[in-house]
């Protein structure tokens, strides 16, 4: 392993902020669906040797945990606001540990904000955007509360999550849209047709989630799943699905160990190499992880490698459906 080194920065958007290439995703940090949390002590000094190493890019929401996840990020940036550009999340709903819809109205969007400044102990959340727009409330009021957020002071960016490229469009005109939060991977392509050239036109960033496509393309995942573990519910992790989609893996994880890497190294450098305009947003609540995250930043491809990965992972080639495919 390579000595560990800081991360660059860009810009977010054509007129965003300046933000690290690399983003710390902290949800799982938190118990989101009902399974054990972690050790606090460790994710507080996960979140803390992230920022040491100049990701300052800092990813959450106020349902994870209920609450926890916010308060866990507040204790560790409390005496370096400044290190940190905080990303929230709002609007997703749950009780007893699963997901039961969502609550975009105005009044609750302030009735939200008003509790995630008190747990992350700051004045002014630097990204805010719904977590997903399920129509349940115009778009114009959704985009256009947050806009009244933004000119209290009280947030300084919008960003929205899971929306499609119409969606995007329209939330973009009621306010100028800093970055959009969405799937990303060698495995889940299906943005590139529609929403990533929307985005690139008017100049929003992409934060890009899931770039190791919920584990699948780690190469450490094998078939069948344990009967708890979560991805048994979509389909591309089921019985013949998965191992096919295991098998196309192989791929990745020979070009790994020809490059001297892991797969999921692989993959985020993936990610990273479709732009700078584009983030990827790595889950971490270990610092071990943390070395292994930073390296893949700096892996470079040829461009035979690159046209191989692209494509032998063609938009289709992974069969069956993650929570991505709405």
């Amino acid at each position: 392993m390579k000595t560990i080194t800081g991360i660059t920065n860009i810009s977010l958007g054509k007129n965003g902020p300046l933000v690290s290439k690399l983003g710390l995703g902290c949800m799982r940090m938190s118990s989101v669906w009902g399974g054990p949390g972690k050790d606090e002590n460790e994710s507080v000094a996960t979140i803390q040797m992230a920022l040491d190493h100049g990701i300052n890019f800092l990813n959450t929401g106020d349902f994870y945990g209920n609450g926890h996840n916010e308060l866990l990020v507040g204790k560790a940036i409390k005496d370096r606001r400044k290190d940190a550009f905080i990303s929230v999340k709002f609007g997703g709903i749950f009780y007893n540990g699963q997901w039961v819809g969502l609550d975009l109205r105005p009044i609750a969007i302030k009735n939200f904000i008003s509790y995630s400044l008190v747990r992350l102990g700051i004045d002014t959340i630097d990204l805010y955007q719904p977590c997903r727009l399920d129509n349940s409330v115009p778009v114009e009021d959704v985009i256009g509360t947050v806009a009244d957020l933004v000119q209290e002071g009280k947030v300084r960016y919008l960003g929205v999550s899971e929306v499609t490229a119409d969606q995007l469009r329209k939330a973009h005109s009621v306010h100028p849209v800093t970055a959009l939060e969405i799937g990303y991977s060698l495995a889940d392509r299906q943005i590139e047709t529609d929403l990533l050239p929307t985005a690139k036109e008017l100049g929003i960033g992409v934060v890009a989630f899931a770039n190791t496509a919920e584990g699948l393309l780690t190469g450490e995942m094998k078939a069948p799943l344990a009967a708890d573990d979560y991805q048994n519910h979509f389909s591309r992790f089921q019985g013949a699905n998965l191992i096919k989609n295991l098998e196309k893996v192989e791929v990745l994880k020979k070009m790994a160990k020809e490059k001297g890497y892991t797969p999921a190294q692989l993959a985020i450098a993936w990610v990273n190499s479709q732009g700078d305009d584009i983030m990827p947003l790595v889950s971490m609540s270990k610092r071990s992880r943390l070395p292994e995250n930073i390296q893949a930043m700096e892996i470079v491809f040829t461009a035979e490698e690159m046209n191989a990965l692209t494509s032998h992972f063609s938009p289709g080639a992974i069969v069956g459906s993650t929570y991505l495919q709405r």
